[in-house]
């Protein structure tokens, strides 16, 4: 079974659906908490369901609400050893000019890896459950796994930020390379 399959078989919208490809609805807390309430659930439930059948404890895994088909802006990062970090109407306001390149995976393109150049530090403001600002800063790895569900809140997909000349790879020739599935990126 290809791995796009099998995430299409856990419920994850797969490469092409429209709503990959659109800016998902901000909630307007503290008035829909319950709404995003809701689909923060969902969205640790789905991954529950992932985390059976794929390990992501080296580098991480995150799931933004489009990719279960529900168009609101939240997604859930679960970074190696860490709790889950809820993004609520996240966006960035700050990113280092110091990039980074690693390969990526998309649980909605999950045929492939692509390498993917992020800034190595971002700020991101996001509203909480009460419904004012919280801003948290992340980095490296972290700042990787936020600033990729954020971009599918955005409607960006791995190829929207992909350099110029730069093919996605087949995950069975990633495997092969010495960044291996299910090892954590490297930072200096």
């Amino acid at each position: 079974m290809r791995p796009s399959q099998q995430m299409r078989n856990l419920g994850i919208v797969q490469y092409g659906a429209p709503i990959l490809s659109a800016a998902a609805r901000p909630f307007v807390l503290p008035d829909e908490w319950e709404a995003a309430d809701e689909v923060v659930a969902k969205l640790l439930d789905a991954m529950e369901r992932i985390r059976l059948v794929h390990n992501f404890s080296g580098k991480g895994v995150g799931l933004a609400a489009p990719q279960i088909g529900i168009d609101r802006a939240v997604a859930v990062v679960q970074p190696p050893s860490a709790d889950p970090i809820v993004l609520l109407n996240p966006r960035v306001t700050v990113a280092s000019e110091e990039l980074d390149e690693k390969f990526e995976g998309c649980l909605s393109f999950f045929d492939v890896r692509v390498p993917v150049p992020r800034p190595l530090r971002i700020t991101v403001e996001t509203v909480t459950p009460e419904g004012s600002t919280a801003i948290v800063v992340y980095e490296k790895g972290e700042a990787r796994l936020v600033a990729h569900e954020i971009d599918h809140l955005d409607g960006l997909l791995l190829l929207d930020r992909m350099r110029p000349g730069v093919t996605p790879m087949p995950v069975q020739e990633y495997r092969k390379t010495a960044e291996t599935t299910g090892r954590a990126w490297s930072y200096k």
